[in-house]
């Protein structure tokens, strides 16, 4: 370790490691395998850094850095190349003479350090130039993303078990946000040997973590302004930003809109907005021109900003982990920060929404599930916020109280706002255990799925025009449940969907069912849901965000090369590539129209596309 501290002295300007840092450099020094949990902010980069250098020292090789964004790889590659190391990054954003600098100096072994995304990793053709260049060690950042079950899952993490294949170096994955599931699973799928497991404390002593209980957004938009004013926020100049986070494009340019004619200094940053527009609203907001940056989870990985002061949700996200991750970015300078959620019943209903329009198995919608219950656990809880996080992440519950978070602070005063924020005579109430068999019954009864929302209603006796269908009147259970208001049966419902005792149904509109039970069909057979094949989307004359992306890069680059737009590729293409959204080249080798001249030459700027817009973040 005496060789690692004076690189950290040397190159990077550190006294020491923190505690867990130095474990982590220690046991990755050593020529282990190593699985680190560290949170957010915690300098995850130096536990891979710093070895790396001391193996470089030693002639060891060259360090191999596999990270799922440019943005992530250039500012990191940029920051140490101002250090003076010899770093280097392989990506689509490059030009073909920088690309083809960087594997000549990589070939030659004159690099420490090179990021490349896991999609190039994956590429036969790099693993072979792999095998030709002396590898000191692997780095597998933000981990997590090989695992379906995690919030940031990338197909091409699965693939990178076949590093080992050519590369004979001790491997290292780290994450910010993985639960004990998704730890075992970094494990297993990235074939690590006997691995150090290193879990840090999720504790951030300089962070205030609370709840708003708000349902409506006019009060959403009054407690964010207060937030705002409360840090100072409202005036262009002044010390510290924040970071507001929603769930959907739209909710996003609403809520910048209104803090902008409020007359704060505020941008916005979503996947739906040309490259150039994020890449505006980015570099204003670090240049703190705009102080508040309203986003989606589209925006934050790789996002260092010391002085952000607050972080608010203003819509549940859906995930702890997700949680955790983006307000994990207030206060890196160490000074005292914010981080409000704002939770209602409807931020679970668009998480639900979605989920629903994610493609997956029938386990990962379980666990999508179970996902967002704890979301609403957290949010509910009464109990110390920190304490919540560290159980969730780590499975201890001995965590010490922080005394910091609204309920070590007041949790009578939480639950008094919790209660406030309900409608008059509306309170939430626990179904006993007969009446949630009855909702279990009632769905058994019922001839197809039915709506969570057209199935609560029945059972309180509504006479609704959208229950005449299905059954819901004249099924034995309809108006059994009147005693309870239709929130206290949804919550039940949800914690039967929890429980498995029932399931969910459908895609595009989510429905419930009785698990194992087969749908009959409107032509007497019947159809297991379970393995209903996934309909097709038909692409409008437009398309959805996926289409228009790839229609203004065709004619950004028809502009470049001088070309008719149809000569990059024809609309039939940028139809078929959104309805297929491929993952990879050899997907792209299945879209008709393509060839591999063009794969070879715009492939991984389409993939990067797809990969930007195919989602609602």
């Amino acid at each position: 370790m005496s060789e690692a501290r004076r690189v950290l002295a040397d190159v990077f300007g550190h006294v020491d490691f923190r505690s867990q840092q130095s474990e982590v450099v220690s046991a990755v020094v050593g020529g282990s395998d190593v699985l680190v949990l560290l949170p957010t902010g915690s300098g995850k980069s130096l536990c891979y850094q710093v070895p790396a250098l001391v193996a470089n020292r030693r002639g060891a090789g060259t360090t191999v850095v596999v990270s799922p964004l440019i943005a992530l790889m250039h500012d990191q590659v940029t920051a140490l190349k101002g250090r003076g190391v010899a770093a280097a990054a392989l990506h689509s954003n490059q030009v073909a003479t920088e690309q083809r600098e960087t594997v000549r100096s990589f070939s030659r072994g004159e690099l420490a350090l090179l990021y490349v995304s896991p999609e190039r990793a994956a590429k036969e053709s790099f693993r072979r130039m792999l095998a030709l260049v002396r590898i000191a060690l692997v780095a597998i950042d933000e981990a997590h993303c090989v695992s379906q079950w995690g919030h940031d899952f990338r197909p091409d993490y699965l693939r990178l078990q076949e590093l080992r294949e050519v590369v004979d170096a001790p491997m290292v994955a780290l994450t910010a946000t993985a639960t004990p599931i998704v730890m075992q699973e970094i494990e297993r799928f990235l074939m690590l040997r006997e691995p150090k497991v290193i879990r840090g404390d999720f504790n951030r002593p300089n962070l205030r973590f609370g709840v708003e209980h708000l349902r409506t957004q006019s009060s959403r938009l009054a407690a964010l302004e207060a937030e705002l004013d409360l840090a100072g926020l409202r005036d262009r100049q002044g010390d510290g930003r924040a970071i507001v986070y929603c769930s959907t494009r739209k909710t996003t340019e609403t809520v910048a809109k209104a803090l902008r004619s409020n007359g704060f200094p505020v941008g916005h940053y979503h996947a739906g907005r040309t490259r150039l527009a994020r890449e505006r609203a980015q570099i204003s907001f670090e240049a703190g021109r705009t102080r508040i940056l309203v986003a989606t989870n589209a925006f934050g990985m790789g996002i260092d900003l010391p002085d952000v002061r607050v972080i608010v949700h203003f819509q549940s996200p859906g995930s702890v982990e997700a949680y955790y991750q983006e307000a994990g970015r207030a206060g890196r300078d160490g000074d005292p920060a914010r981080c409000t959620l704002f939770f209602g019943p409807g931020d679970l209903a668009t998480q639900r929404r979605l989920a629903a329009a994610s493609s997956g198995s029938a386990a990962l919608a379980k666990r999508r599930d179970a996902a967002i219950a704890a979301v609403a656990a957290y949010a509910n809880g009464l109990e110390c916020r920190q304490r919540a996080i560290s159980a969730h992440f780590t499975g201890d519950t001995d965590h010490p109280a922080c005394g910091r978070c609204d309920c070590c602070a007041d949790s009578g005063a939480v639950a008094a706002r919790r209660e406030a924020s309900k409608p008059a005579a509306v309170v939430i109430e626990a179904l006993a255990a007969e009446h949630q068999q009855t909702i279990v019954d009632a769905v058994d009864r019922l001839t197809r799925p039915v709506g969570r929302s057209n199935l609560a209603k029945a059972l309180r006796g509504s006479k609704a025009k959208s229950l005449s269908r299905g059954g819901l009147l004249t099924m034995p259970e309809y108006g059994m449940l009147a005693q309870y208001d239709e929130p206290s049966i949804g919550a039940a419902i949800d914690e039967l969907l929890a429980e498995g005792r029932l399931k969910r149904t459908g895609r595009k509109y989510p429905t419930l069912w009785i698990p194992g039970k087969p749908v009959r069909s409107t032509r007497g057979g019947e159809i297991d849901d379970a393995r209903r094949p996934p309909r097709r989307r038909r692409a409008s004359s437009r398309g959805g965000a996926v289409a228009r992306a790839l229609d203004n890069y065709r004619k950004r680059t028809a502009r470049k090369l001088k070309w008719k737009s149809y000569m990059v590729f024809q609309r039939r293409v940028i139809v078929e590539i959104e309805r297929q959204q491929p993952a990879s080249h050899a997907a792209l080798a299945r879209i008709p129209g393509l060839g591999p001249a063009k794969i070879e030459r715009f492939g991984d700027d389409i993939l990067d596309l797809v990969r930007q817009h195919s989602s609602d973040g």
